[in-house]
């Protein structure tokens, strides 16, 4: 059947009161980004519902998309008819016959958002219900969970007729609650915290931190693809490259085995503050699971935190690993996040990291080191770039960072 419009339901921006329409909005801007791709497609956001009108794009492919949109409780699919009674019987029928078999029940649903129309919402229900008992024998009227429900919406521009509603994503629309840096590794954990911050309305930005020529520009390419994965729900995602050669080396030189993950996350949460500062980010977000590796104690994020007052959000926390891996495989990151490339996270390991390291021992061993010249640098080698959905690196510039301030 080929449909002429798409027509969404809010999810949770039903509750948002005075701030719904700022809500709409955004979920309208995320719609058209993440639909990009689909140049002839229109979005009209309204106060009750959002209408896509497809102008001949491709409806499949359209809804594919749109499913992964947060922000979307659901959505069916639509056929434009005109304004006259007869035209609307004769739809009616052709929507149901599709899908008829012996024995199925059905009810019509009819909204006016124009109230002009010279039938009344009970009249057009009584109308086409008739039509299709008329013309359907073994076919019956069931108020209560019908086995379809014919929708029939009546504008000014035309009457819709829809029958199927599918799930949208749900949570709330990308950047309603604000923006938060990412620490994205290649791994497992991170993609799937992304993905979770985003569904709770968080713009994200992915910053992962890359040490050449100890990790390959595989392991770089990687992280791209793991956040061209969460593009759909969003739209469009900037990614960070932080240079953390210098870092990683010196802090393996000068600092005692069982720190050199401390301090080294420590370094990197400073840089991750400093990006949030310079971009109008709120927080922070990474993938640590309590006591799922040895570093990632209470006691280790005690020690880590200190260097920053930003709050250090880990969606996934306390979560274990087959719930984490669950969620990875249903938003498709798991296969490509155990591909096995070193990331910053693995190279230098210690044999035997501290899991209980105490702040004051962190302190003194990261003060042997000279931190604001070795951040100065790290910073000065940063280079961003922007993830659309369905174009994979699309508008990768890579700007001095400097510039993009």
């Amino acid at each position: 059947m080929q449909y002429s419009e798409i027509m969404v339901r809010y999810g949770e921006l039903s509750t948002k009161g005075k701030n719904r329409r700022s809500f709409i909005d955004r979920l309208a801007h995320n719609v058209r980004n993440s639909l990009h791709q689909f140049p002839n497609l229109v979005v009209k956001a309204h106060r009750d519902r959002m209408h896509l009108q497809l102008h001949g794009e491709d409806s499949e492919a359209v809804m594919s998309s749109l499913k992964k949109v947060f922000g979307i409780q659901n959505f069916s699919p639509s056929i434009k008819v005109e304004r006259e009674i007869e035209a609307v019987k004769e739809s009616a029928l052709a929507i149901v016959k599709e899908q008829f078999h012996e024995g199925m029940t059905f009810k019509i649903n009819t909204r006016r958002s124009d109230h002009d129309f010279e039938f009344d919402t009970n009249e057009i229900n009584d109308m086409l219900g008739g039509c299709i008992l008329k013309n359907l024998p073994g076919i019956s009227v069931k108020m209560k969970n019908p086995d379809l429900i014919l929708r029939v919406e009546v504008r000014k521009n035309g009457i819709f007729l829809s029958s199927q509603t599918i799930d949208g994503a749900g949570g709330m629309p990308v950047g309603t609650a604000g923006k938060g840096m990412m620490m994205l590794s290649g791994g497992i954990d991170s993609p799937v915290a992304a993905y979770l911050a985003m569904k709770r309305g968080v713009e994200i930005e992915m910053v992962h931190f890359f040490s050449p020529p100890y990790t390959s520009e595989q392991a770089l390419k990687k992280a791209k693809e793991l956040t061209a994965k969460l593009t759909p729900y969003g739209g469009h995602i900037k990614f960070i490259e932080v240079p953390f050669t210098e870092i990683q080396e010196t802090v393996k030189h000068d600092v005692p085995s069982g720190y050199l993950m401390t301090v080294q996350r420590r370094f990197m949460l400073r840089i991750a503050a400093l990006l949030a500062k310079r971009r109008e980010g709120l927080a922070i977000f990474n993938g640590e699971s309590l006591g799922q590796v040895a570093s990632q104690t209470l006691e280790s994020m005690v020690a880590i935190n200190d260097v920053t007052t930003l709050p250090v959000l880990r969606p996934v926390v306390s979560m274990d690993k087959n719930e984490i891996i669950k969620i990875a495989q249903q938003i498709d990151t798991f296969d490509l996040s155990i591909k096995p490339f070193e990331d910053c996270c693995t190279i230098f390991a210690p044999p035997s990291p501290k899991t209980k390291p105490r702040l004051d021992k962190a302190r003194e061993y990261e003060a042997r080191l000279d931190i604001d010249e070795l951040i100065e640098r790290a910073m000065a080698g940063i280079k961003i770039s922007e993830i659309k959905n369905g174009e994979i690196f699309l508008n990768q510039q890579e700007d001095n960072f400097a510039e993009l301030l």
